[in-house]
């Protein structure tokens, strides 16, 4: 069996003294794995960095085996993150969800369309404005991941009172939206809903990525990873740290208390 088509790196070991142990994520294949020869050698090493899209030879006598991988670098993306820290985490971050969360062989070309153009907007740009939109980018990635996944969030309307204004909570529950009157008493058991998740130019604040990412993360943890039985991935855990470090002292930070909630949303 073999193919060649664009594949998003993300991730590459060491397999034996060079080799690179690869897993690509593709739009017919879905995710695959396979063996570069020397991938991890001087020469061929920063083709397979994981955010890289490259055209992919993928060789193998049976679509089960660890198929011979080939390629070249398309989209440098991972070279080009390296002056941020921030855009490097987010890059790594949804490489690293991406491997965890997709079953191996099935075929989700929306998302790797998707997860391509997020991978090419990361270190575009620098300053505080480029920094912004990267989080909020990626935060509206997760949000289409779980919906790919079948976990979509429901934001269209007060899961209490049916309003469609003033939505600024969700419950953790149903992953339905609240509005500040419906929420009344128990406020303080909802996940905060940063307004960027629902106004496309709304780009956010520290406060509001630490709380996007808290709310995402919910979800990924108990309705992702959860049922294969795995932790978030480590990429995803040192990028909420990272925007953890951005909040001022002298900002007040979102209430994220309470993951379970009696609330009747």
């Amino acid at each position: 069996m073999n193919w060649e088509a664009p594949a998003l790196v993300l991730s590459a070991s060491l397999f034996g003294e060079a080799n690179a142990l690869v897993h690509l994520f593709t739009s017919d294949h879905g995710v695959v794995h396979g063996l570069v020869r020397g991938g991890m050698g001087r020469r061929n090493a920063a083709t397979w960095q994981p955010g890289n899209l490259v055209q992919a030879r993928w060789r193998a006598r049976l679509p089960e085996q660890l198929g011979s991988v080939s390629g070249e670098i398309i989209q440098a993306n991972a070279a080009r993150c390296l002056g941020s820290r921030l855009s490097l985490a987010c890059l790594s971050s949804i490489c690293a969800v991406t491997d965890s969360a997709l079953p191996e062989g099935e075929r989700y070309s929306g998302l790797f369309d998707d997860t391509g153009r997020v991978a090419s907007l990361f270190g575009a740009e620098s300053g505080e404005q480029a920094t912004a939109f990267e989080m909020a980018t990626l935060l509206r990635w997760e949000r289409i991941l779980l919906q790919d996944l079948g976990f979509a969030l429901n934001l269209t309307e007060c899961a209490v009172t049916g309003e469609r204004a003033d939505l600024v909570y969700l419950s953790p529950r149903t992953g339905r939206a609240v509005s500040r009157q419906g929420a009344g008493i128990w406020a303080s058991r909802l996940l905060p809903l940063p307004g960027l998740f629902l106004n496309p130019e709304d780009t956010g604040i520290p406060a509001d990525w630490s709380a996007g990412l808290r709310l995402t993360g919910h979800f990924l943890t108990r309705d992702v990873f959860g049922p294969l039985h795995r932790p978030l991935p480590a990429a995803r855990i040192r990028l909420a740290d990272i925007v953890q470090s951005l909040l001022s002292p002298h900002r007040q930070k979102p209430d994220l208390s309470g993951e379970e909630s009696g609330h009747p949303a």
